[in-house]
């Protein structure tokens, strides 16, 4: 059975975008419940904001955001909302300025940059921006950066939490697209997919075999998952309160699969998924896995899809999906 719902995405987008519900499963107390779902968007109405555009990463001044004003409707959804933005940050100095100065700070009342003991100067840089900076002693790893971030928001008070990374990939002036849906109460999780507009990865500078690689993950773990996602790779995504205060990541990994365990968490707790799209940006100052953590990152994917897929036919039960 599929519910489709309307989900406003960004500003005169309500009749473009639907929120589709994947198919349901059955609990353990034998209740049908959606779990998930994504957004479809007719990428030939977006308005120019949102069209995907190739961009030059230069001068600061150029890609300064520019303050919009608040719809009356975006007014009254962050009435009395908190965001937080929490930056997991390796090395980032280059691109970090950049990244914050394009944060739309209407829609955020915090940024917390989480530095996992970088050897460059991004801490020295953080702190001279109105940024709360929580550096770790010892490198951890990705996803123990990121239990630091969410902790912190949470402790913060935050409403929604928006993960972003500052390497400069990913587009700041996208957060709106990844709040609304979050506190119109259409779901408790957003993804911001580089692969929901066709040909959008590869124009933006995604090397060839990440490309590939990324394809036949996601279509993978659809099938182990029982979703239609069309990217579940991304490093641009935005959480609830409750959401994070239900799953526990704290039993996640500490490296990069913490992403994918996070996922796999969602469905198991029946959280609604929703899909954003946006741009891709490659270039040499942004940071990104090395092919052999790459190829370590595939088998750990693939190792999580098989313990979600014996935990969901009860055949092993598993930390990762218990409260």
């Amino acid at each position: 059975m599929n519910v489709t719902e309307s989900v406003i995405l960004g500003p005169g987008l309500s009749a473009l975008a639907s929120f589709q519900s994947l198919p349901t499963r059955r609990d353990q107390e034998g209740g049908l419940e959606p779990w998930a779902g994504r957004c479809r968007v007719d990428s030939e109405r977006l308005p120019k904001a949102m069209k995907v555009r190739e961009r030059e990463v230069g001068a600061t001044q150029r890609h300064r955001a520019t303050p919009i004003a608040l719809s009356t409707d975006d007014e009254a959804l962050l009435t009395g909302r908190r965001i937080v933005v929490v930056m997991p940050a390796f090395n980032a100095a280059r691109t970090l300025q950049l990244t914050w100065q394009q944060i739309p700070k209407r829609w955020v009342q915090k940024v917390v940059l989480v530095d996992d003991s970088s050897t460059d100067q991004t801490v020295e840089l953080a702190r001279r921006l109105p940024i709360e900076v929580i550096a770790h002693p010892h490198n951890v790893g990705y996803g123990g950066n990121q239990k630091t971030c969410y902790l912190e928001a949470l402790r913060q008070g935050a409403d929604v939490v928006i993960m972003l990374h500052p390497d400069g990939q990913y587009d700041p002036t996208l957060i709106p697209e990844l709040v609304r849906p979050i506190l119109r109460g259409d779901c408790d999780m957003v993804l911001g997919s580089r692969f929901l507009l066709q040909g959008t990865a590869r124009k933006g500078g995604m090397p060839l075999y990440k490309f590939v690689a990324n394809r036949s993950l996601t279509t993978i773990e659809n099938l182990a998952l029982r979703g239609r996602f069309s990217e579940l790779h991304t490093g641009y995504r935005g959480y609830s309160r409750r959401f994070l205060e239900t799953i526990p990541f704290l039993r996640n990994s500490n490296d990069f699969v913490f992403d994918t365990e996070v996922i796999a968490q969602a469905v198991a707790f029946h959280f609604r998924v929703a899909e954003v799209p946006v741009a891709t940006r490659y270039f040499p100052q942004a940071s990104s896995a090395t092919f052999r953590q790459s190829i370590v990152y595939g088998l750990k994917t693939l190792n999580t899809m098989r313990k979600f897929i014996l935990w969901r036919y009860r055949l092993r039960s598993n930390h990762l999906f218990r409260r």
